[in-house]
């Protein structure tokens, strides 16, 4: 089942007047077809990508609200209630959330106008949905699948909440003790240690030089700290925006994490499963292979991942199947498992099905690694406090252990 598209171009009618217009077509060669039986000679054609002042104010739907509605409204529809009906008792039920309660109406507005669910979702202009979420249910609605596709929907954008929460919760208590141990040693190098220094300079005895390594630094902080937390305040915003918006440093960044040992396999398993799930439950629903893997490639974040199937998308959809298409594209070394996995379904006819239980393998791969991670993180924390603390409190007491036995 294809998918039609937007593509946007520019060229020349029959008369030789100039045109910029937009044409809708399954695929890129259809469209360039289109317009040549239209009459109309291009320059150039690609793919449209919705940009307005409207546009610039819609926000992303956050995913644990994504899965909400999928899994209520799909709740609704298997009880029998028509579309309409189920988004009028949606916006009844979360009246005290204002951005949700303008969503739901704008869908119920234009559903009532006679439009499909996917075209209320595509056209409001509250929230940002995922490509892959907007096709998936317009392929539902064309092959009566909506309660099922919106249900898995509903459990993947869930699941993918779960694990966004699971590392949240379990980085907080590291995160406290990381808090701590720069608050302890701020407070010792900022007003103990000055405190100590007079006494040291009173009585003009040569300090040892793990002491004068500890007061030079004592003297840096707290002579430059304004201008540090300043430095360190803008070096994050400044790796923020670079990472946001300028594509060659966001590439080096991903590429980099990529090569990290164990940090980067967590990486390629978070990637790699959740593109897995996503092309299984696309192709379950009736999309056409290739229209399924162009769409699934959407869910990457990472750039290295990103680039290398885009490259293998346009193979897939001339002709090559998606295993052979990532062997011959240069790029990031993919795990050799989902290689094999991939070519597997490809020639068994069950890609989807290899793929969702690829997906879970790899779901469960990483919760156990993150799991052992962790546990290993806490005692590594305490360690570093111990050392740090260790430091300060020996470079203290070593010139008032000399001055003792010189006293005797």
């Amino acid at each position: 089942m294809c998918i039609e598209m937007l593509f946007k171009y520019k060229g020349f009618d029959k008369s030789g007047k100039k045109i910029k217009s937009t044409v809708t077509a399954a695929s890129l060669e259809e469209a360039g077809k289109k317009l040549r039986s239209q009459g109309i000679y291009y320059e150039s054609i690609s793919e449209a990508h919705d940009f307005s002042f409207e546009s610039l104010s819609k926000r992303q739907m956050p995913g644990d609200l994504l899965a909400t509605f999928s899994k209520e409204l799909s709740s609704y529809l298997n009880s029998g209630m028509t579309i309409l009906t189920a988004i009028k008792l949606l916006e009844n039920q979360h009246e005290g959330e204002k951005k949700y309660v303008s969503f739901l109406n704008s869908l119920k507005t234009m559903i009532d106008e006679g439009k499909s669910l996917f075209a209320a979702l595509q056209a409001q202009k509250v929230y940002t949905l995922p490509d892959f979420y907007l096709q998936s249910l317009n392929v539902a609605g064309q092959s009566g699948k909506m309660v099922e596709v919106l249900t898995n929907m509903g459990r993947f954008f869930s699941a993918q909440n779960k694990v966004k929460k699971q590392v949240k919760g379990a980085m907080t208590y590291p995160a406290i003790i990381f808090a701590v141990a720069i608050g302890m040693t701020s407070f010792l190098i900022a007003f103990v240690v000055p405190q100590i220094t007079e006494i040291f300079e009173d009585t003009g005895q040569d300090l040892p030089p793990i002491t004068q390594f500890v007061l030079n630094i004592s003297d840096f902080l707290t002579s430059h700290y304004v201008a540090l937390i300043v430095g360190i305040i803008l070096l994050i915003v400044l790796f923020k925006v670079a990472y946001a918006k300028v594509d060659s440093f966001h590439r080096i960044i991903d590429a980099g994490l990529l090569k990290v040992p164990v940090l980067g396999e967590l990486i390629q398993n978070h990637e790699l499963g959740r593109f897995s799930y996503i092309l299984s439950l696309m192709l379950a629903s009736g999309v056409a292979y290739a229209q399924a893997v162009h769409l699934a490639k959407a869910t990457f974040a990472n750039y290295g991942l990103k680039a290398l199937f885009e490259k293998a998308t346009i193979k897939v959809q001339e002709g090559n199947k998606l295993s052979n298409a990532l062997q011959m594209t240069k790029g990031v070394k993919l795990k050799r498992n989902f290689m094999q996995s991939l070519a597997l379904g490809e020639e068994s006819s069950e890609v989807a099905s290899i793929l969702d239980n690829i997906s879970a393998l790899y779901a469960e791969e990483n919760e156990d690694k993150l799991k052992l991670l962790l546990s290993l993180l806490e005692p590594f924390m305490m360690l570093f406090i111990g050392v740090v603390v260790g430091v300060i409190v020996s470079a203290m007491l070593l010139p008032i252990f000399t001055m003792t036995q010189g006293l005797q």
